[in-house]
């Protein structure tokens, strides 16, 4: 779920770098109270996410605007569908357009390509995971986008699961002194992961007794044989060079997950307008 309380603070936020003294094309154009209704139109087909902050930018600009929607978040929509109907002042309907489309395309987009991740591995006991290559500021939205998408996420931050990557273990000596090391200081609830690039060192990180180890930019063959070595005495986690063409070959060497940078850091935003109606 969204904390639309937090996200409420970050909205006026934004309106405020975007409008600041005022709508210089709006003031001296647009009387005040005039009210007009508007349509948020999907232009290309994916699935939708991020309504409700839509809602609440213009909610924030008009407590009065009504607001009305036609779709829900994680739903699939086609080119040319309604996605919600406003009535409200039209000077608000404009302040609050590109701020309101800029988050809803965006978090479209994740939504979207997710799903079409998701859909190439359907039938597959594996599932399709986010990273931390995330917007700064963005994450938490970004990552509910790829839930609303059919994906899950991995880690939110450096603060709630451990990862021992290729520097730390450089710095630490060996996988199994930065395991050990770690598993004395932490509480038992917190998993460590260890990312991996040879067989050698999944080994390492089976003796050590990894919670989850994470295959890295490793071939098919080498994928395979790891999970054949690992024989579910950990989670097995493939990353790097992951795509749509070859994201299925990955699932089928038994991996349990994928992560994919590209959910968030390479997204296409989602074609998505507002339309006001005409005046007469």
């Amino acid at each position: 779920m969204l904390n639309l309380r937090k996200w409420k603070k970050e909205i006026e936020r934004w309106l405020d770098e975007d409008i600041q003294e005022g709508d210089l094309s709006t003031m001296g154009l647009i009387p005040a109270d005039k009210r007009a209704p508007a349509w948020i139109i999907a232009k290309e087909e994916g699935i939708v996410a991020g309504l409700p902050l839509v809602e609440l930018v213009f909610k924030s600009l008009d407590p009065q605007m009504e607001i009305h929607f036609k779709k829900q978040d994680g739903e699939k929509i086609k080119r040319g569908e309604v996605l919600m109907d406003l009535y409200g002042q039209v000077t608000s309907l404009l302040a609050g357009e590109r701020l309101a489309l800029n988050l809803l395309q965006r978090l479209s987009g994740i939504a979207t390509l997710t799903n079409r991740y998701v859909e190439r591995v359907k039938g597959l006991n594996v599932r399709i995971v986010d990273t931390r290559k995330t917007t700064p500021g963005l994450r938490g939205l970004e990552k509910y986008a790829v839930r609303q998408g059919g994906g899950h996420n991995h880690r939110f931050g450096l603060y709630d699961a451990v990862m021992i990557k290729d520097n730390h273990i450089k710095a630490a000596g060996s996988i199994g002194y930065a395991v050990t090391r770690l598993r004395e200081q932490l509480p038992h609830t917190v998993t460590i992961e260890v990312e991996v690039e040879t067989l050698a060192q999944v080994k390492e990180a089976l003796e050590a007794k990894a919670d989850i180890i994470m295959l890295d930019n490793m071939s098919l063959e080498e994928m395979k044989e790891a999970v054949k070595l690992i024989n579910g005495q950990a989670l097995v986690e493939a990353s790097g060079g992951v795509n749509l063409d070859n994201v299925r070959q990955i699932a089928e060497t038994g991996v349990d997950i994928i992560s994919v940078g590209a959910l968030t850091h390479s997204v296409h935003n989602l074609d998505i307008s507002m339309d006001i109606e005409q005046r007469k």
